[in-house]
């Protein structure tokens, strides 16, 4: 589930997801696996490949990029999801 201002980014901006943009994460999935992203209504409208696995974006959800490896212990990417293996959905 991703926040007003990450749906706003991805949309609108062209953005990549951060895990800032990150409030909720709901079931089991690795990295690499395509995730829909949903806003706070739980209305679909995008899909994407995510960089994390669903453990450890529970970890990192809603903080700043800079913060990721304190907390997981590496960083291999700021993104969750690359804007280039994202697609939007209306």
């Amino acid at each position: 589930m991703i926040d007003d201002g990450g749906r706003e980014a991805l949309i609108n901006k062209g953005k990549s997801l951060l895990p800032g943009g990150i409030v909720k994460v709901e079931g089991n999935f690795k990295i690499g696996d395509c995730v829909t992203c949903v806003d706070r209504k739980g209305s679909s409208f995008a899909k994407g490949l995510v960089k994390y696995s669903s453990a450890d974006l529970e970890r990192i959800k809603g903080l700043k990029t800079s913060q990721i490896a304190a907390v997981l212990g590496h960083k291999d990417y700021d993104e969750v999801i690359h804007r280039d293996d994202l697609v939007i959905i209306r």
